[in-house]
């Protein structure tokens, strides 16, 4: 199938992570994969070096007439089946086909992550939800149900290439380690971790991550005292190998349509806390594959995390149970089938 995946993008995210990851998982299954996106010097050559065709964009505002004109060049040359726009700005600027264009008919499909005003998708055909409530989202909106789809992202067991040893980052033998992926934003509550964990001697805290908010945490980090335990890492390509060198994955959002974190846990085997942010609290089950404490319950986090570093048999089932929950519903051969089904069935509900 010919595949034309569309996104504007910001500098570093977690969409643009799911986005690359997709776009290489669809082309290493066989499928003819092209790519529109901003200028990015992460995921441009990520996705050239596997040998995915990239068209660099500006995807700007109402007075760019440039990045339709280009996209509908990219489209008449390459004929695809599908076009599939990412988050907002991407499917704003998708043209919808018309006979003039003189190729065969395509179908425009938009995969949402988060809770999107729909005037964003005026030529969208077909909608791709990330989580259940998303999928309640584009219903209640006036999408028709049938030309909706719930997809969740995947995540892989990655192989390490190269392991992270601790004691690289001061973190004593026998400390706990827990680790936090995520943009160094206020929706992921960072700034509420640091203090929960300023508070727990000899426990140690990596953040992995990039955002408007470093120099704050910083800050926050140095008021309290604790940079020899708490230590931003900055964006980070090795996850998996992250994951194994910390006993517990913490992802304490304020706001989270989606959230790979807990999934990316879940498949490195690595035990997990997290908030009941909106997407987390449709997958993780309280004490059966991870603990749900409120949001921005700053006790509730500190008892939860205390409680998994002084209990290792809850730590096990934890594990056991989320690694069979991502087996199930979040491995990357799941997550290319259903796309690939969604793409077909689209085209067979128009005929084509």
């Amino acid at each position: 199938m010919r595949i034309l995946q569309v996104m504007a993008g910001a500098e570093k995210g977690g969409a643009e992570t799911a986005f690359v990851d997709m776009c290489i998982a669809l082309h290493e299954a066989g499928e003819n994969i092209v790519v529109a996106t901003r200028p990015n010097d992460l995921r441009v050559p990520q996705l050239r070096e596997a040998g995915i065709e990239v068209h660099t964009l500006p995807f700007g505002g109402a007075i760019d007439v440039f990045t339709p004109w280009k996209l509908r060049k990219i489209i008449t040359d390459f004929k695809p089946d599908t076009v599939q726009g990412w988050m907002q700005r991407g499917p704003s600027k998708i043209p919808a086909w018309k006979e003039s264009m003189g190729i065969p008919r395509y179908i425009v499909s938009a995969r949402l992550g988060g809770y999107y005003k729909l005037k964003h998708y005026k030529t969208t055909d077909y909608f791709v939800a990330i989580t259940p409530d998303l999928k309640r989202h584009l219903i209640d909106n006036g999408v028709a149900r049938e030309c909706t789809r719930e997809i969740y992202n995947f995540a892989e067991t990655e192989a390490i290439k190269a392991p992270v040893h601790r004691e690289d980052y001061g973190v004593p033998k026998d400390a706990p380690l827990l680790l936090a992926l995520g943009r160094l934003h206020e929706a992921k509550a960072f700034d509420m971790l640091i203090p929960v964990v300023a508070q727990m001697p000899g426990v140690c805290l990596w953040i992995a991550g990039e955002g408007p908010d470093r120099a704050a945490l910083e800050g926050l980090i140095e008021d309290l005292g604790c940079g020899d335990r708490i230590k931003l890492l900055g964006w980070r390509s090795d996850r998996a190998a992250l994951l194994e060198a910390a006993d517990i994955c913490v992802f304490p959002s304020r706001y989270e349509p989606f959230g790979t974190v807990f999934v990316q846990a879940w498949a490195q085997k690595t035990p997990l806390i997290t908030t009941a942010s909106d997407g987390p609290r449709q997958f993780v089950r309280d004490g059966d594959d991870g603990l749900v404490v409120p949001v921005d319950d700053a006790d509730a986090l500190s008892l939860g995390i205390r409680r998994l570093i002084d209990d290792p048999a809850l730590c096990e089932t934890l594990v056991e149970r989320g690694y069979a929950r991502y087996q199930q519903s979040f491995t990357k051969e799941k997550c290319v089938q259903a796309y690939l089904q969604f793409y077909h069935d689209m085209r067979e509900r128009e005929g084509l």
